[in-house]
């Protein structure tokens, strides 16, 4: 049956026109700069407060393990909100959380610093169960994958930014701080030296809460759509059943997706220490993989569904991320990290792939379909931890390749299993 001409295939957003999807893309945006900020957090947080890698990497646990605990809360608000107010109030926590993170780091309370992120982090839960299955579904089904390509440039874009912003206005020489607090000569010397240092993080922090505070009022105005996803045609008690097999693969597929994101984004400044480089270096790694991604999601943009399905983009995807993980552990140095950047670009069109797929068919579920994808991004939290507490035992290449390898190929075999076959696309009746 031939498409409605508002949801021909030309259109990346019919019938509902570029301005929510405008509106989203700046959401994005401020969701990747506070988010991609964690990679090179974990360097600071170990300096500022003295701390080794399992206690450093509570900032990226805390972060994403927030997703976890607040997402489903977070669909009953979305759905009592509606879009509108459920952005704002999303907006309002993440300016909460930016501040209270700022201010208790400038203050050297680490466990109040946490706290700011697990505000952050609820904050964000609520963005992204609101925001994912609108720009999912702005639109013809097999160019949903593009949409989410827009929004990632914008995420990627800042997340680029953000970890060059901290390194220079923030942490400045990071690695003559450190000597100079373990230089010291009594405890009163060491933390007038760590005090200088954190309280640098006070005025940024305020001015991104300001900044985010701001965006919560100005959506309030913003006309959004309200979308569901289509239930799926001919398949049987659709609208009553929610766990259905390709949203049960796809919690799992997520969950490990992202753990291989954030291995390959904020993990990656560690991972360079080992090879002993210098702290003034690894501070910047993390934006080489963001470069990386946006590479990534532009070529997707460009060559999805004109020559490519975004299903089998994932295929190729995951076949390029075992291939690079081999090569970083087969290799040392710069080129190993190379490699491990490179994988931005491999994982670039994966969340915009596994989404859609997962919440087919959804119907009045779909914001509930959301946050329990929104969930699994706890991977994020529980992968990297794994990660720092085994390698001291296997080696830091090995431990990564263990970790990162059976991830690509899960994501692999769900793209096959339920990419291309057993679900009709949401614009096409029978």
């Amino acid at each position: 049956m031939a498409l409605p001409k508002s949801l021909s295939h030309s259109s990346l957003t019919a019938p509902y026109g570029l301005g929510p999807l405008g509106v989203a893309a700046g959401i994005f945006f401020m969701m990747g700069f506070v988010t991609w900020l964690n990679g090179p957090l974990i360097s600071f947080v170990r300096v500022a407060f003295s701390l080794g890698d399992v206690a450093a990497f509570m900032v990226p646990m805390v972060f994403y393990i927030s997703y976890f605990i607040f997402s489903i809360p977070a669909s009953f608000l979305a759905r009592s909100l509606g879009l509108r107010k459920g952005l704002s109030v999303a907006l309002l926590l993440c300016a909460l959380g930016v501040a209270t993170f700022g201010q208790f780091v400038s203050m050297r309370i680490y466990g109040g610093a946490l706290t700011g992120l697990l505000i952050l982090g609820a904050g964000l839960s609520l963005m992204q169960v609101v925001v994912n299955p609108l720009v999912s579904l702005l639109g013809p089904s097999d160019r949903a994958a593009q949409r989410i390509a827009v929004m990632g440039v914008c995420n990627k874009f800042a997340g680029i930014l953000a970890p060059i912003v901290l390194a220079t206005v923030v942490m400045g020489d990071i690695d003559h701080v450190a000597q100079s607090a373990s230089a010291a000569p009594d405890a009163a010397a060491r933390n007038a030296v760590l005090n200088t240092f954190v309280h640098a993080i006070y005025t940024p922090y305020m001015g991104m809460a300001l900044l985010l505070l701001v965006a919560a009022v100005t959506v309030v105005f913003c006309p959004l759509p309200n979308l569901q996803a289509p239930l799926i045609p001919g398949m049987p008690d659709s609208g009553t059943r929610i766990f259905r097999p390709h949203l049960v693969f796809g919690i799992l597929t997520m969950f490990l997706y992202v753990g291989v994101e954030v291995m390959a984004g904020d993990a990656i400044g560690t991972y360079g220490q080992q090879f002993g480089f210098p702290l003034s270096q690894t501070k910047f790694f993390t934006s080489f993989t963001l470069g990386a991604m946006l590479f990534g999601y532009l070529l997707g943009f460009a060559i999805i569904p004109r020559i490519i399905t975004q299903e089998r983009f994932l295929e190729l995807s995951c076949i390029a991320g075992i291939i690079l993980t081999l090569m970083a552990f087969l290799t040392t140095g710069y080129v190993s990290v190379a490699c491990v950047a490179l994988l931005g670009a491999a994982n670039a069109m994966m969340m915009p792939t596994i989404f859609p797929i997962a919440i087919r068919g959804a119907g009045p579920w779909t914001p509930l379909a959301s946050a329990l994808l929104v969930m699994t991004y706890s991977g994020g939290a529980i992968i990297p931890q794994i990660y720092v507490a085994l390698k001291p035992l296997i080696g830091f290449q090995a431990m990564f390749a263990l970790l990162v390898i059976p991830s690509y190929f899960a994501v692999f075999f769900y793209a096959r299993r339920y990419g291309q076959t057993g679900l009709l696309p949401l614009d096409q009746t029978p």
